[in-house]
């Protein structure tokens, strides 16, 4: 099946914390990256007091079970260096499972569709660039639901791009690691 996954970040330096996440999942067995959206910078909801956040979506292809998938997500946000203090508080990274495939759950540690999903565009945007068909279990189109210039979505370009830009100085001159 085709499991959804948030990312975001906006302690450290947000990029390679992705770019960790994103390859700590990528070595799990048992997942294959399907898909990566664009990274999108945005203000913080909730607690606006901090850092704007840098936000994108991932597809995975897994027959893990929902509740071994968020195990995984826990595990590659502890490894990464995630304290839970405040909520919507600042962090170096958060991984949300928002779908896995037709899979509709609601447990104490655990809800798929993701309960807050249909209302934060820093996902939606994201996940309409890479699944622009996608139909929620509630039967709702993501792409009507999806609305970046009225939600300050910023579109920043691949997650790649802007790794390397990270390891540039502000003269322009870069690390070549």
């Amino acid at each position: 099946m085709v499991c959804y996954l948030g990312l975001g970040a906006n302690l450290g330096e947000p990029a390679r914390q992705l770019a960790a996440a994103i390859s700590a999942l990528a070595a799990t067995p048992g997942l294959l990256l399907h898909r990566l959206s664009s990274v999108y910078r945005t203000a913080p909801v909730g607690l606006t007091d901090q850092p704007d956040f840098l936000n994108m979506v991932i597809a995975v292809r897994t027959d893990m079970a929902p509740e071994v998938l968020l195990k995984i997500t826990t595990a590659v946000e502890e490894q990464l260096g995630r304290v839970r203090t405040v909520a919507d508080g600042p962090r170096t990274i958060d991984v949300d499972i928002l779908l896995c495939g037709e899979t509709v759950c609601q447990r104490p540690k655990l809800t798929i569709p993701h309960p807050r999903m249909h209302r934060r565009q820093f996902v939606l945007v994201p996940l309409c660039e890479i699944a622009p068909k996608l139909i929620l279990p509630d039967g709702t189109p993501v792409a009507a639901l999806s609305c970046p210039r009225d939600a300050g979505v910023v579109r920043l370009g691949p997650l790649a791009s802007l790794v390397h830009k990270s390891q540039c100085s502000p003269e322009g001159s870069c690390d070549a690691r």
